[in-house]
């Protein structure tokens, strides 16, 4: 399998999309941020210091999934139609399960932007909570499904 991020020299580039057809496209991620049962316990309360953990967290990462292309140096800038974030207090874990869905109707996929958004909400349950618990872990943050384009469906398992 070859790299489409390097050219025959092995030089990073911008993947030429040009030639590609313009298809619906589909991305979603996922993450959690960990934390102590107590720290939970503010999301869940509405006591955190800074205010709406997960209300905050959504815009956060619709905003980071927006941005994504000027993060990320090889990401195409895309005309993103829908981005949405799940974000669910979760005491099992204990801590906050977080999903993005970003859709396109474009050339190249939105994974980097389902990405990207999990990413950023992540950062910001984290930067919400920080006063309370500095060891909150950020895990698991992965693509779960993309879909559109050439090579078609991918679901995790």
């Amino acid at each position: 399998m070859s790299l489409t991020h390097f050219d025959e020299q092995g030089q990073a580039h911008m993947v030429d999309v040009s030639d590609k057809a313009v298809t619906d496209r589909v991305a979603t991620a996922e993450g959690a941020v960990v934390m102590l049962p107590e720290t939970l316990e503010h999301v869940m309360a509405g006591t955190a210091k800074k205010g709406d953990v997960l209300g905050i967290a959504r815009i956060a990462g619709i905003m980071g999934a927006k941005k994504a292309s000027d993060l990320i140096p090889l990401c195409h800038p895309l005309p993103i139609t829908k981005v949405s974030l799940d974000l669910v207090a979760d005491p099992a874990l204990p801590g906050v399960r977080i999903t993005a869905t970003v859709k396109t109707s474009g050339q190249t996929g939105v994974e980097m932007e389902a990405l990207t958004a999990v990413s950023v909400a992540a950062l910001t349950v984290y930067d919400m909570l920080k006063a309370a618990e500095k060891s909150m872990r950020i895990e698991g943050i992965r693509v779960t499904l993309k879909d559109g384009g050439k090579s078609g469906r991918y679901e995790a398992e």
